[in-house]
This record gives C-alpha cells, sequence and structure tokens, in this order.
C-alpha cells in the first residue's frame, strides 16, 4: 500500500485549515444586515459619495417567468432574481473581471436606467445599451464588516464582501444593492469621493 509524501499530507492539512471562502458560504447562512440601516449609517459617517454607470452593457428582453442567477467570477452566486414578469429585462455587464454578470432589471426601471438599443440583436438577441448616467449615492464596505447578506430590493438575499460598493439609488432610497467590488470599478464612474473614506 501506498503512503502519501509528507508533502502531500501537509498540503492536505493546510487546505483544511483555510476558511470557507466565500463562493462556498451559503447565502443563508451569513449574518444578514439591513440595507438602509448600513447606508444611513455609512453617510452619516462620511463614508458615502455619488457615482454613475457609465459602461455600455448588453440586454435582452426576459422571459416571463425565467430567474436570473447573478454569479460574481471567484465567488459564485452573488443574488437570483424573482420569476421575470413581461417587459423585464436581463442585463448583463461588460466586465470580464467580475464574469460579465447578469441581473434582471424590471421592465418599470429599464428605460430610466438604459434608454434604447444602440444596436440590432445578435444571436442570442442581446442588444448593446448605453446608461442614462442617473447619479447614485455609494459607499465602499470596510474590511470591518467583514461578509454579510442583505435583502436586496427584489425580495432575495444579496451576498456582500468588504471593497464592495453599496448603492442607493438618489430617488428611490429604498433601491439600496451591493455593486461588487469589480464590476463597481469597471462600470462606475465616481462623481463625488466620500469625505471619510
Amino acid at each position: 500500500m501506498m503512503r502519501p509524501s509528507r508533502f502531500a499530507t501537509a498540503a492536505l492539512a493546510l487546505f483544511a485549515a483555510l476558511p470557507l471562502s466565500a463562493q462556498d458560504a451559503p447565502l443563508d447562512t451569513l449574518p444578514t444586515r439591513d440595507r438602509l440601516a448600513w447606508m444611513a449609517a455609512a453617510k452619516a459617517e462620511g463614508r458615502s459619495g455619488t457615482a454613475h454607470k457609465t459602461a455600455a452593457v448588453d440586454a435582452r428582453p426576459a422571459v416571463a417567468g425565467e430567474v436570473i442567477v447573478s454569479r460574481i467570477a471567484g465567488q459564485g452566486t452573488e443574488t437570483q432574481s424573482p420569476p421575470a414578469e413581461a417587459g423585464d429585462w436581463v442585463v448583463r455587464n461588460r466586465c470580464d473581471a467580475s464574469g460579465n454578470e447578469e441581473i434582471l432589471v424590471s421592465a418599470a426601471k429599464f428605460p430610466t436606467r438604459y434608454g434604447t438599443a444602440q444596436s440590432a440583436p445578435d444571436a442570442q438577441g442581446y442588444m448593446e445599451f448605453h446608461p442614462t448616467g442617473a447619479e447614485m449615492i455609494y459607499a465602499i464596505v470596510p474590511a470591518r464588516d467583514g461578509e454579510f447578506a442583505i435583502e436586496a430590493p427584489w425580495g432575495e438575499l444579496q451576498r456582500v464582501l468588504p471593497g464592495d460598493a453599496m448603492a442607493q439609488v438618489a430617488t428611490d432610497p429604498n433601491d439600496t444593492y451591493r455593486i461588487e467590488k469589480r464590476a463597481f470599478e469597471c462600470t462606475y464612474e465616481i462623481i463625488t469621493a466620500p469625505r471619510n473614506p
């Protein structure tokens, strides 16, 4: 019988001792925070600024009943949508670093956020859209907060990690959600930086 080498045994022990990575922790096992209270505290502490989405996206009409699972590269599931309704849109970010994740945007919100198509549909039905540049309030999640989950405006849990941005629609404070760090960096532009980052 062959015995494992000391190197293999040590490597296995080291691997077993490592903490679970973000993609290993199911969303429903994470500590939950109130997203509105978190954002209110960030504003009160001067940790918020303003930004707007500038990167083009690809979008297609959603199929009624379709559920979109947003997956972030290296992290796994970020959130999932409720079943799509008629007129909703599937929006795919153009950010290779975060995995070009997809989200579901309601029929009511899509035109105010992305306007009209800038291209004909491709073979999968995706068209290019440009963000309308609506101003968002944002705050970066500090390391001291650790990993947690919020109940997103669409009623599902959403994973939040240190370095991510919490974003809030300036005209609708209830519309507050997480934007993964790499996705925020490659799709948003800072308008005003926080006073106390």
